[in-house]
């Protein structure tokens, strides 16, 4: 019996369906032809988790994630299915741990010591640990930090090679040396001067030690004259300075007023040189007696009478 072509395509196109949905389904996490154990696992966080991924112990699969389901709370329910012929205690912790630097995560088991083991569709312990790249953030942060420094050395090492900039420090290093070499005159003129005037300086400093010298020698003389000096400015501050000052100011007071009571005309001296009339009586009398004495030299008989032998007088 002859087969058609179309048949042939026909039973070809269903095989590959049948083919592609196992296929996908086995993708799932679902095995069509073996029976597996289930166990579930609930997880605040399934970052990197997907279906299909493996469930270690210590490295080598036992099984795979087959289902996630999210929860009202925010959890994730993840069902595991684990090959019947592995024995899982029942206090197993299932493990969500980042297996490479990329981030992917697995379930690993770490067995329990219970002799107890866990039933299909029990519940498993879960935790959560960090991935590599979790762990190696710190590292990488550093090694960010490293790469922005040798990027900022980098770009002053491409300024230093700029070729405006080595201009800039050839100039530099040209001043430099010219003020090296203007150091180095000027040190040469000092030490010439120095040698020059070597002999005025030894006799500055000959004059110098021998003043020392009479001070160290006359220290107890000025010790004395310190001393007497101390002591008068002590009989001074202890003398009764502010006395003798009211008693002048007194005095000076005392002056000004009799000054005053002459300028005023009072008294004999003020009268004496503010009135007129005694003035006058005092130049009349002063003309009489002018006049009187050149009238005895005139006629000095008619006022003085003497005899040598004793003649009598009129």
């Amino acid at each position: 019996m002859k087969i058609s072509n179309e048949t042939k395509i026909g039973a070809l196109t269903v095989v590959s369906v049948a083919i592609l949905m196992l296929g996908y389904s086995f993708l799932k996490g679902n095995d069509v032809f073996t029976s597996e154990n289930r166990f579930y696992a609930t997880y605040a966080r399934v970052d990197g988790l997907s279906v299909s991924k493996p469930v270690l112990v210590n490295g080598f699969p036992i099984g795979r994630v087959s289902h996630m389901t999210l929860l009202g709370d925010g959890r994730t329910l993840v069902e595991l299915k684990i090959e019947p012929k592995y024995d899982i205690p029942k206090n197993t912790l299932a493990k969500l741990e980042g297996t490479d630097l990329l981030g992917s995560k697995a379930i690993i088991f770490e067995l329990g010591d219970s002799k107890v083991m866990a039933e299909d569709k029990d519940t498993l312990r879960s935790d959560v640990k960090g991935g590599l790249a979790e762990t190696l953030q710190p590292v990488q942060k550093k090694a960010e930090l490293i790469i922005s420094k040798m990027d900022s050395i980098l770009s002053s090492v491409n300024n230093i090679m700029n070729p405006r900039f080595q201009k800039n420090v050839d100039r530099s290093f040209n001043s430099i040396a010219n003020t090296l070499q203007s150091l180095e005159g000027t040190s040469k003129k000092v030490d010439n001067l120095v040698g020059v005037q070597s002999v005025h300086i030894n006799n500055i400093l000959a004059n110098v030690e021998s003043i020392s010298g009479n001070l160290k020698a006359n220290g107890a003389y000025l010790t004395k004259t310190m001393a007497n000096f101390n002591k008068v400015s002590d009989d001074i501050a202890a003398s009764n300075i502010k006395q003798t000052l009211d008693n002048t100011n007194k005095a000076i007071a005392e002056l000004q007023s009799a000054i005053a009571k002459v300028n005023n005309g009072q008294g004999s001296l003020g009268k004496l040189l503010t009135d007129d009339e005694m003035y006058n009586h005092l130049r009349d009398a002063s003309a009489d007696l002018d006049k009187l004495l050149i009238d005895l030299k005139a006629n000095p008989k008619r006022y003085v009478h003497f005899s040598v032998f004793g003649g009598k007088g009129k």
